[in-house]
């Protein structure tokens, strides 16, 4: 897998998975939610289990909802890497001059990972909500610390996503 493809699928890993990234923590710019919405900042791990294994992370912004919403990648330097923007009908991947579109983000994370990530789910638990998400095993236990950890088990091949927060 090239490099901007990486990139391109962790973007896309950490919208909902899968979605990007440094292991650096960075100033995150303010990003304004619109009203009703919620926006999260921090670093983010994406780990999938497979002949090699796949590994990245890096820091993210994500604001919106499972409906609609945008993820921008950045890395150690703040710079945008790429950015994911969705909403009902549409979804694209941007990094750098290149862009992907497909018609729902579920579609999206199918193209770019070979599997879909469970994006609604993923907006709970950032709001420390236990919600099940077939195949998914969410431990929330950390979340006041603003720390989460999902695992997929089923289906092959596992994964897991990291994440912590900037501000719990």
């Amino acid at each position: 897998m090239t490099m901007q493809r990486r990139q391109l699928c962790l973007a896309v890993i950490g919208a909902g998975l899968l979605p990007v990234l440094s292991a650096c923590s960075t100033a995150a710019r303010q990003l304004e939610a619109a009203p009703g919405k919620t926006y999260w900042s921090g670093r983010m791990s994406v780990q999938v289990l497979e002949s090699p294994p796949q590994s990245t992370s890096g820091s993210f912004e994500l604001s919106g909802s499972a409906a609609s919403g945008e993820l921008v990648l950045l890395n150690p330097l703040g710079n945008i890497v790429a950015r994911v923007q969705w909403s009902p009908g549409q979804a694209s991947a941007q990094q750098g001059t290149q862009t992907r579109q497909a018609s729902s983000l579920d579609e999206l994370t199918q193209t770019l990972l070979g599997t879909s990530l469970p994006i609604a789910a993923l907006f709970d638990w950032l709001q420390g909500k236990p919600t099940e998400a077939a195949g998914w095993q969410a431990d929330l236990a950390g979340r006041s610390e603003g720390k989460i950890l999902a695992r997929r088990l089923d289906p092959l091949p596992e994964a897991s996503l990291r994440i912590v927060l900037d501000a719990p």
